[in-house]
């Protein structure tokens, strides 16, 4: 709730929320929006099979996690990292970093 709050404060719409990998899992491969923020850890299941759908798909994700960026697999290096705790300026980078167009 609280990041969706600010999201919301950010000026983000809010499309959708996935309580459960299976049903970020159905979001991710059928859904249209710009942006997702995977926390990488849900009561024990990693959504790393979330983010390969959202690659496959071309949409931009954040990863979220106490960890830090060294926590993530290794394929996932380099993917916006935002760690808990953040603050609502970690949040707006976070966002222009992974929205940001892509260098050829």
């Amino acid at each position: 709730m609280l990041l969706e709050d600010a999201l919301l404060d950010l000026d983000c719409d809010v499309v959708a929320t996935a309580g459960r990998i299976e049903h970020a899992m159905k979001a991710a491969a059928r859904d249209s929006f710009d942006l997702a923020i995977l926390d990488v850890n849900r009561a024990g299941d990693m959504t790393y099979p979330v983010a390969r759908v959202l690659s496959i798909r071309a949409i931009p994700f954040i990863f979220v996690t106490g960890y830090g960026a060294s926590g993530l697999d290794p394929e996932y290096t380099g993917c916006p990292v935002l760690q808990k705790p953040f603050r609502r300026t970690d949040l707006a980078a976070a966002l222009a970093i992974a929205l940001r167009p892509a260098r050829g």
